[in-house]
């Protein structure tokens, strides 16, 4: 503070916030992958299953599953591949995928998808943050 110069308060709170270091804006670079789907006779086959699962840090299982009850159609892995027995438009298969990362693997408080699942030793199935460490319970989970 300079001596015999008297600065308000608004003047003070600029100086301090000019001296501050710029911050950089921090981003994610995360997207949720779409389906790599085609359909094939009575059947809709999803090629990039296992570039999903290793993206959501998952099991393929896992997806799978979860596909099977939300598309209510039987489901089968085929080396790389999930065969779904049903003709399932694209823009439904992406938006049930969108829904498996939004509610399994991006943390709510972060939003980032470096999350695991966990089981405590009451039985809950809990996600787990790596991130900032967030651990919140999980409804429905297989």
């Amino acid at each position: 503070m300079y001596i015999g110069v008297k600065l308000s308060y608004d003047e003070l709170l600029d100086r301090a916030f000019t001296q501050l270091p710029k911050l950089s804006v921090e981003s994610v670079d995360f997207k949720i992958p779409e389906a790599d789907a085609m359909i094939q006779g009575s059947k809709t086959v999803v090629k990039n299953i296992a570039q999903m699962a290793d993206v959501a840090r998952r099991n393929k299982e896992e997806i799978a599953k979860y596909l099977t009850k939300e598309l209510a159609a039987p489901i089968s892995m085929d080396g790389a591949s999930l065969s779904i027995s049903a003709r399932i438009q694209p823009n439904q298969l992406n938006e049930k995928i969108r829904r498996y990362f939004e509610t399994y693997v991006i943390c709510k408080e972060c939003h980032k998808p470096d999350t695991k699942i966990a089981e405590t030793q009451r039985g809950y199935v809990v996600i787990v943050c790596e991130a900032c460490g967030a651990i919140y319970t999980v409804k429905n989970y297989q």
